[in-house]
């Protein structure tokens, strides 16, 4: 028996194997048995030392009881450090008590999966007001990667591109990817008037004429913001929109929103599995876990 080994949920099978495979180390999976009640039995794979999990935790409800059954079986089977792979992390959105009685997600998922993981690495996790992951996941190293530099290869030239963020929260983010690409960066403004009304304007309608515009996001669920930001950088002028988002969300009839609104190219990582994945997030894994598994 090796000391590493990644283990994985059969739906997440294939980005699992290229992590493996990057890491050079064997890909088990876990087996899932329904009972007629809908309770689960989880039976896991003769664990090593270091059991890597790799998780991603889209449509979470139905996979975090599994998750952690599946820990519990893990520690038992002789694991004695175990590390969460988990590209999208769940629950993040809710960082702050918007309105009276309202649950804080965040803390919520932090105190599951922090006292259960030695360390847990995700990427671009859907964050504003939280700027250190550690404390919310006690127990756990926390490590944040970008997908950045991987969607700018994606994306291609950046001859007369503009990097745009669809509103100020994004800032950071159109940054990263324009910084990757060489391009310059812009945001649209947001202006809120009403529960469910937001419009959004270009700051400078001149850095937009005539230019390959890149619309970037870390998710899209619904599209509707996105959607709304592709008709005014056509507006605008842009010669062209591009979306990249790391996590992929979205369905088909909000795919075919953002390309009636004008986008002629989608791209994603895979830490959702979709039709617009572009790019596989293996490799920019493998490189923060070479650790674990030497």
């Amino acid at each position: 028996m090796t000391d590493a080994a990644v283990h994985a949920f059969a739906e997440d099978e294939v980005p699992a194997g290229r992590l493996a495979a990057a890491l050079g180390v064997p890909l088990r999976l876990v087996d899932l048995h329904a009972f007629p009640d809908g309770e689960t039995l989880v039976t896991v794979a003769e664990s090593p030392p270091t059991v890597v999990v790799y998780r991603s935790l889209d449509r979470p409800n139905g996979k975090l009881v599994p998750l952690l059954l599946a820990c519990d079986a893990w520690r038992r089977a002789g694991a004695r450090r175990l590390v969460l792979v988990a590209p999208y992390l769940c629950y993040l959105r809710q960082d702050t008590l918007f309105r009276p009685g309202q649950s804080l997600s965040r803390d919520v998922i932090g105190g599951l999966l922090g006292p259960r993981f030695e360390r847990i690495v995700t990427v671009n996790p859907h964050l504003h007001r939280t700027p250190d992951l550690g404390p919310v996941f006690p127990g756990a190293e926390v490590t944040v990667l970008s997908a950045a530099r991987e969607l700018a290869r994606a994306l291609g030239g950046a001859d007369q591109a503009v990097v745009v963020g669809p509103d100020e929260e994004s800032a950071p983010w159109a940054a990263a990817v324009g910084a990757a690409l060489s391009a310059p960066s812009l945001t649209l403004l947001k202006h809120r008037s009403g529960d469910r009304e937001v419009e959004l304007t270009a700051p400078d309608p001149k850095a937009l004429a005539g230019r390959r515009a890149i619309l970037v996001d870390d998710i899209c669920s619904s599209g509707a913001t996105l959607a709304r930001a592709v008709e005014r950088l056509r507006a605008a002028g842009a010669a062209s929109v591009e979306i990249a988002v790391t996590h992929a969300l979205f369905d088909a009839e909000a795919e075919a929103r953002l390309k009636a609104a004008g986008a002629v190219r989608i791209v994603s990582t895979d830490s959702c599995a979709h039709p617009t994945n572009a790019v596989a997030l293996a490799p920019l894994l493998a490189g923060a876990l070479r650790s674990e598994t030497a």
